[in-house]
């Protein structure tokens, strides 16, 4: 089966929010569900088991698109552009209940990326992965 970029990317990203979000709840349990997390971070940015629910559903949306090309770009248009205002409501600190403080959180920088990255894939022109047929 060949699939377009914007299926790869919805693909690779799916599985990456997945695992991040899993990772997350081995960091934070179950516990104290929307609070502060201060010192329970996944990596570099810091977690709460709502905002590793938030992961685990943008991965498993990301992932049931990759199967359509059609389908792969509308959700990357969609979660490219929740990420972007989530950037924003980040950077503004309105977000603390995900334990995403302010303008310098990681958080904010990684949200930015993948709004952009998803934006892009999701205005990609369908291709094919197959090399031209000769003769």
């Amino acid at each position: 089966m060949n699939r377009t970029a914007s299926q790869i990317f919805a693909l690779v990203f799916g599985i990456v929010y997945v695992v991040v979000g899993a990772a997350g709840f081995f960091v934070t349990g179950f516990d104290d569900f929307a609070g502060r997390t201060y010192g329970q971070e996944v990596l570099i940015f810091p977690v709460n088991p709502l905002h590793n629910l938030i992961h685990l559903a943008i991965g498993a949306v990301w992932i049931a698109s990759s199967a359509r090309h059609d389908r792969s770009q509308q959700v990357n248009l969609l979660i490219g552009g929740v990420l972007g205002l989530v950037t924003i409501l980040g950077a503004l600190g309105l977000l603390r209940f995900l334990a995403i403080e302010s303008f310098g959180s990681p958080d904010n920088f990684l949200h930015l990326t993948s709004a952009a990255l998803a934006l892009y894939f999701g205005t990609a022109e369908e291709g094919s992965t197959e090399a031209p047929a000769t003769g």
